[in-house]
């Protein structure tokens, strides 16, 4: 049995959204940084993280520049836009009403 969790739809895109809020980072950093913030529960695989980087690209919501890994390689780094940092703070409103109120619904069943 695995640990992993699969994430709900849309979700992968705002914990990206999230991590890259902090600082430009490259895909494998990104990856890196959810599934240790998230104690491994969140395995973020390639077939997954770049077709979600590139929907958010798309978007407008982030923006990306070539540059050099800490290793020496070749990266592409992402950094949130003005549009992304609106539509994040956006959706973690929304997800925290949300869980507030599946909250509410629990401790009453």
């Amino acid at each position: 049995m695995s640990d992993t969790e699969e994430l709900p739809p849309g979700s992968l895109e705002l914990l990206i959204l999230r991590t890259i809020a902090l600082q430009p980072m490259h895909g494998y950093g990104i990856a890196q940084h959810i599934e240790r913030l998230s104690e491994e529960v969140f395995r973020v695989e390639q077939g997954s993280l770049y077709p979600a980087l590139d929907r958010i690209l798309r978007q407008g919501l982030a923006t990306a520049k070539w540059g050099l890994s800490p290793t020496g390689r070749k990266a592409r780094y992402y950094t949130i836009s003005a549009k992304g940092r609106r539509q994040l703070g956006e959706r973690i409103s929304r997800l925290e009403r949300l869980n507030a109120a599946i909250q509410r619904v629990l401790r009453e069943a």
